[in-house]
């Protein structure tokens, strides 16, 4: 790895990663407690938030000492790597424990960001900001 060793890199990952769940979590419980959205559809919605907020500090802190590529397709990549994979992970996810497990939908919403989060610095590190 260029730069950063592997456990700087994650360190700084997790940082980024941790200010991204406040901002998804204060998204989701804005969007269910003051719209009374649905929370399948609050989830998608604060997912994007954290996803937008966690590239801005993975181009400018985490992965800062790699080349940067335009930000227009380097954005494009993110989501469609680790956007998509928190989309699809958190939906079904939230989905499992909310309606099969009957877990409280905060509760879920910190344990989907759990299970999708290393795939998330994987898909980050080997084909976003390289």
């Amino acid at each position: 790895m260029k730069g950063r060793s592997f456990i700087q890199r994650w360190v700084r990952f997790s940082a980024v990663g941790a200010t991204g769940v406040v901002v998804q979590a204060v998204t989701l419980a804005l969007l269910l407690r003051l719209r009374g959205m649905h929370y399948l559809a609050a989830t998608a919605i604060a997912v994007e938030a954290s996803v937008l907020h966690n590239f801005v500090w993975h181009r400018k802190w985490t992965w800062a000492d790699r080349r940067q590529a335009e930000i227009v397709p380097t954005l494009l990549r993110f989501n469609l790597t680790t956007g998509m994979m928190s989309l699809a992970g958190n939906l079904a996810f939230m989905w499992i424990l909310v309606d099969g497990a009957a877990i409280n939908p905060y509760l879920a919403n910190m344990i989907t960001i759990s299970i999708c989060s290393f795939m998330n610095f994987v898909l980050s590190d080997r084909l976003v900001f390289v």
